[in-house]
């Protein structure tokens, strides 16, 4: 079976996702640096997550559908962090009218 944020993206495309300036490329990190846009001297911010409705620019397809993220390998701390099943995760899902994740997810 596959993993459910493989077909969900909800949190990619629901909230504001903020990290380190050190997190992009020009400053060693692995973000790529056209994805990001600076919010002050120590933030930057995934372009379209501050957008009504938001929606990250990293993201491919369709939430609900098929949705995953363009850099995945090199994705900001906020989003390795993200818990699939967490309460943001769930409120995501149903920002988008999606159905909760039941039990564990590995």
């Amino acid at each position: 079976m596959d993993h459910p944020c493989l077909s969900c993206g909800a949190c990619c495309a629901s909230f504001r996702v903020d990290f380190s300036v050190h997190e992009m490329q020009a400053l060693g990190g692995t973000v790529p640096d056209g994805l990001a846009l600076p919010v002050n001297e120590r933030l930057c911010r995934m372009r379209g997550t501050d957008h009504v409705p938001g929606r990250c620019a990293a993201l491919t397809g369709q939430v609900g559908l098929k949705a995953a993220c363009g850099i995945y390998e090199w994705r900001p701390s906020p989003c390795r962090e993200f818990e699939a099943g967490s309460p943001a995760c769930q409120q995501a899902r149903a920002r988008h009218r999606l159905a909760p994740l039941q039990g564990p997810v590995l």
